[in-house]
């Protein structure tokens, strides 16, 4: 998801702190995604296999790359510039993470990977292309709702997390009844939009004059929020077969 800390004023001091060495651009941005993509790519296939052949290590490895992508993120959260040695470094344990889950979304219902990695990357396509063509723009309120609404959402599957410790389960997550589907669309539709955000984030970055290695940062963000948004496609889509 896109980082709220990024705003015009931190772009600025970031700009100011990196005075004397060379500002990120847009395509450098996007260059760095395509490495990240490619890096959770290959760290999903190479988890993959590994599971299939050991069934025993996917809890662990799923839970593990969860966690471990979640202390690279808070870190870089903080401390921005060491984003060209961490970002990658998420995209892998990440890459972990969507394997096993891919793994165990696919033991239910085949073929669902490629559906939802299909999907994903035509809504990618879609907000890349409505972003550009101005049809949605990161407008300040529309940014204030979009990170409203995902903090809503990150508190309320924390709260889901605790419960299921406790073997409750809350509906809206795990329901295929059509709230649930509802649920999970609304969830999908949330990070769609959240890549509007990060977007803007990286158009504002190269507007600033931002020191090189936020193109790594903004890449970490955008490849944050391509994960979350295939997540939720897996769950949309589990939901839906379940009912057939």
């Amino acid at each position: 998801m896109a980082n709220p800390t990024l705003s015009e004023k931190s772009f600025i001091k970031a700009a100011q702190e990196g005075v004397g060495q060379s500002a990120m651009t847009v395509q450098g941005t996007v260059n760095k995604i395509i490495i990240m993509g490619a890096l959770v790519i290959a760290s999903a296939a190479a988890s993959w296999f590994l599971l299939v052949a050991n069934p025993g290590l996917i809890m662990p490895l799923a839970i593990g790359g969860s966690i471990a992508g979640l202390v690279v993120a808070l870190i870089l959260a903080f401390k921005q510039h060491l984003a060209p040695t961490l970002a990658p470094l998420y995209a892998v344990v990440e890459g972990v993470f969507v394997g096993a889950i891919t793994l165990v979304f696919e033991s239910m219902y085949p073929g669902i990977g490629m559906s939802a990695a299909l999907l994903t990357f035509a809504i990618l396509a879609g907000m890349v292309g409505l972003y550009k063509a101005g049809v949605i723009r990161a407008t300040p309120t529309f940014k204030r709702v979009i990170f409203a609404a995902t903090a809503g959402v990150a508190i309320f599957y924390l709260v889901a997390m605790v419960l299921r410790m406790f073997s409750i389960d809350v509906p809206l997550i795990y329901d295929s009844g059509w709230f649930g589907i509802g649920f999970s669309l609304f969830v999908v539709g949330l990070a769609a939009f959240n890549l509007v955000i990060d977007l803007d984030t990286i158009e504002q970055g190269a507007a600033y004059g931002a020191p090189k290695y936020m193109e790594w940062y903004c890449a970490f963000g955008m490849i944050v929020t391509i994960v979350w948004l295939y997540v939720e496609v897996l769950r949309l889509l589990a939901k839906l077969s379940s009912r057939d």
